[in-house]
């Protein structure tokens, strides 16, 4: 619900600013696919970890609890930063671009560390032969997360790209590393430990 929600909320923020031009359509356009893609692709790694993840560890509890209002926050601020070139206020637009990347560093932070539950041998919650793969896809979470962090530098606003900063463009990165770093299976098909099926297949 709080995902659906998330991307009901980036669609409508669309409406409170309708295009002039069709360059402003293509670019309220884009920043939407943007906003999209980054919500479905947590949205998926999200509920495949949580079908097998046990919830009864007080640590899971509150990190599920954080990662969701990291989630809710995500539309108010992508909807600021899409601000930048429809307003002279660029002091609020560039705070939110940092608040955003500290978000999707947190949200991304959370991921890998419910990755690394599942990749711990001695809980047995996925397969030997799959704990390596899901070690790297862990690994390359936090890579994410601190590129994310990364682009919190002051001088990545600065420095723009045909009038937009570099920062934007380095967000592209943690997506693309997430879509080459796919779980080589989604957790809710590996089966418990105790799972027979999961032992005559494995």
């Amino acid at each position: 619900m709080i995902f659906g929600l998330a991307l009901s909320l980036s669609a409508y923020s669309l409406l409170t600013r309708p295009p002039t031009q069709l360059t402003g359509l293509a670019s309220d356009m884009l920043a939407f696919t943007f906003s999209f893609l980054i919500l479905i692709s947590v949205w998926i790694r999200y509920t495949g970890i949580m079908s097998v993840l046990p919830m009864e560890n007080r640590t899971t509890r509150m990190l599920n609890v954080a990662m969701l209002f990291s989630v809710s926050l995500v539309p108010y601020l992508f909807n600021l930063v899409t601000l930048y070139g429809h307003t002279n206020e660029t002091v609020v637009v560039e705070y939110a671009s940092v608040f955003f990347a500290a978000d999707m560093a947190a949200l991304v932070v959370i991921l890998a560390f419910f990755i690394h539950e599942l990749a711990v041998e001695e809980k047995q919650l996925i397969v030997a032969e799959l704990l390596a793969p899901y070690r790297r896809v862990r690994n390359s979470m936090v890579l994410s997360a601190l590129l994310f962090l990364l682009t919190m530098a002051p001088q990545l606003w600065q420095w723009e790209i045909q009038n937009v900063p570099l920062r934007f463009y380095l967000w592209l990165i943690p997506i693309a590393l997430f879509w080459i770093g796919r779980l080589p299976e989604e957790p809710n098909k590996l089966g418990s430990p105790a799972d027979p099926i999961r032992d005559q297949n494995y």
